[in-house]
């Protein structure tokens, strides 16, 4: 059953409509802002519907959708937010190849979608940026070490295996406790409550993801539909796919992570080792060159300009190396960890 709105657009009369309505209108949307949404939706028409004891979801839904908006106007609404947003965070190119910073104002309301009747935020829109020209091989090369998402990426292969081990051991025990005590009654809310700190658990790496490698993902918990009972909505944690595949991204962060480390530390330190090689020279007692099997390829002070060199060329390999296993796990984690 659908109520009408007073300009004459159809509202739906329950909160679940609404939310699927509101999914409906974002099908093509990215995953983790449509998860976003969701939340955001339910919380408030919610806490409306609490302060306002008596009434019906309809009338509820009615009354809020001038200040919060259809299904179709919130829609359009995330819409608009997530692309000025995009544009607001892509820092373009100058032509020495330093970048724009962000506007604090747009890079503070990140997470903030103001309630609204269809209108787009207040403010003139932020237009395209001009593309700009081609970039010599040179430019693309050396490039990365301007790119934050290089330096995020890269600090994300090393922490990875600190979260890896970590991720990798919870789930582990967990799974261990709540199958060993699944016999004895007291099983039960074990079980629970390691499959809800696994929700946790993948809200707080998705927070990694985004930040350091530059990769769109949910701001709020998951969307949950909060009409059904607390026996229903456990019972879809267990038969919830998202929570089945956030435990495989988990286990796999184990081998990833030491993968990542080991890669990170191994070619940072043989780069930076090349490049220190010319002043290493000075020191007494010093080697420098290189060796292979104990048979001596290159050694000697008139060496170290070409280790020198080598090392500035791997160090800058490392970073597009890094940057790439960003990419890469993001996609990683936006596959496993969001799903609608």
């Amino acid at each position: 059953m659908n109520i009408e709105h007073t300009m004459g657009r159809t509202l739906p009369a329950t909160i679940p409509d609404y939310l699927a309505q509101l999914r409906a209108a974002l099908h093509d949307a990215d995953p983790a802002m449509v998860q976003d949404a969701l939340y955001d939706a339910e919380e408030y028409l919610r806490s409306e519907l609490a302060a306002q004891p008596g009434r019906s979801e309809g009338e509820v839904i009615a009354d809020v959708a001038g200040s919060y908006g259809a299904p179709d106007e919130v829609a359009d609404i995330y819409r608009e937010t997530e692309l000025t947003v995009n544009r607001a965070l892509r820092t373009p190119k100058t032509p020495l190849g330093t970048r724009v910073a962000t506007t604090p104002a747009l890079a503070s309301g990140l997470d903030a979608v103001p309630p609204a009747a269809g209108v787009a935020a207040s403010g003139p829109a932020i237009p395209d940026p001009p593309p700009s020209p081609p970039r010599s091989l040179a430019a693309r090369f050396f490039g990365v070490a301007v790119d934050p998402h290089t330096y995020g990426a890269l600090f994300y292969m090393l922490l990875s295996l600190a979260t890896g081990t970590f991720f990798f051991s919870w789930v582990v025990t967990g799974l261990s406790l709540s199958l060993g005590l699944l016999i004895l009654i007291i099983g039960v809310p074990v079980a629970v409550l390691f499959f809800g700190s696994i929700r946790g658990l993948s809200l707080l790496e998705g927070r990694l993801v985004e930040v350091l490698l530059g990769e769109r993902m949910p701001r709020r918990p998951r969307f949950s539909d909060r009409s059904r009972s607390w026996l229903q909505r456990i019972g879809d944690m267990f038969t919830d796919g998202r929570t089945w595949l956030t435990l495989l991204y988990f286990v796999l962060m184990l081998p990833l992570g030491i993968a990542y480390f080991t890669v990170a530390t191994t070619l940072l330190a043989l780069s930076l080792a090349l490049i220190w090689s010319p002043v290493a020279v000075w020191f007494p007692g010093a080697y420098t060159g290189v060796t292979i099997n104990g048979l001596p390829l290159l050694e000697g002070a008139w060496a170290t300009p070409l280790l020198a060199l080598a090392g500035g060329l791997l160090l800058f390999g490392t970073l597009h190396l890094a940057r790439a296993v960003g990419r890469m796990h993001g996609t990683l984690a936006k596959h496993l960890l969001v799903r609608l």
